[in-house]
C-alpha cells in the first residue's frame, strides 16, 4: 500500500515512517512546499496522511486510487470534503491526540503574554538590555486572580481548565450551552467577552464561526484583556484585531494560527511588542506524532480488512 505523509519530517519520525516498510507499507515524505512532487506521487496513492496544506478538488482527482484521506490532527476544513465525498472516498480525522499538546501550549502563550516573554527575549538577545523597561512594571501580570475565558469546552480546554484553577484563575466557558458535567460557570458570548482577562479559542472554524471574534466583538472585549488563539485563525477578523492591539484595547495576543498561512515575512503581527507568535505548531510534539502514527495506521489496517473506520467524518 502506498501513502503519503504529507509534512516535514525529520530524522526520528523518517526512521519510524521508514520502519512501516516490514509491514508493506510504503511511505512517502513529501513536504508540504513540494507541490510538483506532490502532484507526481498522488496517481499511485492510496491513502493520504494530510496535516495543514489545503488539500484540494484538483489534488483528489490526481489520484484515482485513493481509499481514505486520514487527517492528522483534528480540524477538516482544510480538505475540500464535497471532492471526497464525490468520489466516495472517506475522510477521517482524530480527536484528542494533540489535546494535550495544544492544552499546554495554550498555557504557555497565556504566561508568555502575561509577562511579555518575546520582547524580553529579543531585547537581551538584541541589545544586551538587562532589566525590564521600568514602564512595564505595571503591564507583567499571573495567571492566579485573572478570569480566563474558553470558548468551546472540547477535549483541549477539558485538560486545560483544571490546570488553570488549579494555577488561580477562574475558568468560565461559552458554546453551544452548557454542559451538565463541567464544573465551571457558562456564560453567554456577550458576558464572556464582558468580563475575561483572558479570551482563549478552542472551537472549529465553520461557516457559523469564522469571524467569531470579529471587530464587534472585540470592542466588547474588557479593557487590557488578552486573546490567546491555538484554534483556527479563520475565528478571528484579523484587521480588527491589529486595530485592537495597536490601539491599546487589547493588551496581548498569544497566537499560533493565522487567518492567512504561512504567515507572510514582515507581517504587522510580527512587529508589536505584546504579540507572541508561533507557526501552527500548537499540536506539534513527539507524543503526538506517536499516538497519531499508532490512530492512523490502526485505520490502515481497518481500510485493508474492511472494518468500520474510526472517526469517519465525512
Amino acid at each position: 500500500m502506498n501513502i503519503i505523509f504529507h509534512y516535514d519530517a525529520g530524522p526520528w519520525l523518517e526512521g519510524q515512517l521508514q520502519a512501516l516498510a516490514a509491514d508493506g507499507l510504503a511511505v512517502s515524505v513529501c513536504t508540504e512546499a513540494d507541490e510538483a512532487r506532490f502532484l507526481a506521487l498522488l496517481p499511485e496513492t492510496d491513502v493520504l496522511w494530510h496535516v495543514l496544506k489545503p488539500l484540494h478538488a484538483d489534488h483528489i482527482h490526481a489520484a484515482p486510487r485513493l481509499r481514505l484521506i486520514q487527517k492528522i490532527g483534528v480540524g477538516v476544513n482544510t480538505i475540500d470534503l464535497a471532492a471526497a465525498r464525490a468520489r466516495g472516498i472517506p475522510v477521517c480525522n482524530m480527536p484528542g491526540t494533540n489535546s494535550r499538546a495544544v492544552a499546554e501550549m495554550t498555557l504557555g502563550l497565556m504566561l508568555a503574554v502575561l509577562r511579555k516573554l518575546g520582547a524580553l527575549d529579543r531585547q537581551l538577545r538584541n541589545s544586551g538590555q538587562w532589566r525590564s523597561p521600568p514602564a512595564w512594571q505595571g503591564d507583567l501580570g499571573e495567571l492566579c486572580g485573572r478570569t480566563v475565558g474558553l470558548v468551546g469546552f472540547g477535549a483541549v480546554p477539558r485538560i486545560l481548565a483544571p490546570i488553570l484553577a488549579a494555577m488561580g484563575a477562574e475558568v468560565i466557558y461559552t458554546g453551544l450551552g452548557a454542559k451538565p458535567d463541567v464544573p465551571y460557570a457558562y456564560l453567554s458570548k456577550a458576558e464572556l467577552l464582558e468580563c475575561a482577562d483572558i479570551v482563549s479559542l478552542h472551537i472549529p472554524e465553520t461557516d457559523q464561526t469564522r469571524h467569531w471574534l470579529d471587530s464587534d466583538a472585540m470592542a466588547a472585549m474588557k479593557p487590557g484583556a488578552v486573546l490567546i488563539n491555538t484554534a483556527r485563525g479563520g475565528l478571528v477578523e484579523e484587521s480588527a484585531l491589529l486595530d485592537a492591539l495597536q490601539g491599546g484595547h487589547l493588551a496581548g495576543a498569544g497566537l499560533d494560527v493565522f487567518a492567512a498561512e504561512p504567515l507572510a515575512a514582515g507581517h504587522a503581527l510580527l512587529v508589536l511588542d505584546n504579540v507572541i507568535t508561533a507557526p501552527h505548531v500548537a499540536w506539534l510534539t513527539r507524543e503526538t506524532l506517536e499516538r497519531s502514527l499508532a490512530f492512523a495506521l490502526e485505520n490502515v489496517r481497518r481500510l485493508e480488512s474492511g472494518e468500520p473506520l474510526q472517526n469517519q467524518v465525512a
